[in-house]
């Protein structure tokens, strides 16, 4: 692997953790309280900003490979993965010091 994969992966595990760091939507806009279904849309969005810049570093190499449907499924099941420690860190983790 060259050294803009590597770069690639490490952004996708820290998007992939990024929505459950912080208690803002996207990083901006406070909010009182971030629930499951904010978390889903930041990961979600971080997903789309993982694959458009894969998609980018591919084609600056050569000419695009077709995917199907398969292979967006692996791809969104393996950034979920990659998610377990902030989701553990967010809901388990964190509210353990406070009983």
């Amino acid at each position: 692997m060259t050294a803009p994969m590597y770069t690639l992966l490490a952004l996708a595990l820290l998007l992939a953790n990024l929505p459950f760091l912080t208690p803002r939507l996207f990083g901006l806009k406070p909010l009182p309280r971030k629930h499951a279904g904010h978390h889903l849309i930041e990961l979600a969005a971080a997903y789309a900003l993982t694959a458009a810049l894969a998609y980018l570093l591919e084609s600056r190499t050569g000419p695009v490979h077709p995917q199907g449907w398969e292979f967006y499924a692996v791809t969104v099941c393996l950034f979920a993965v990659a998610a377990f420690p902030g989701f553990v860190w967010r809901y388990f983790w964190k509210d353990r010091d406070k009983q």
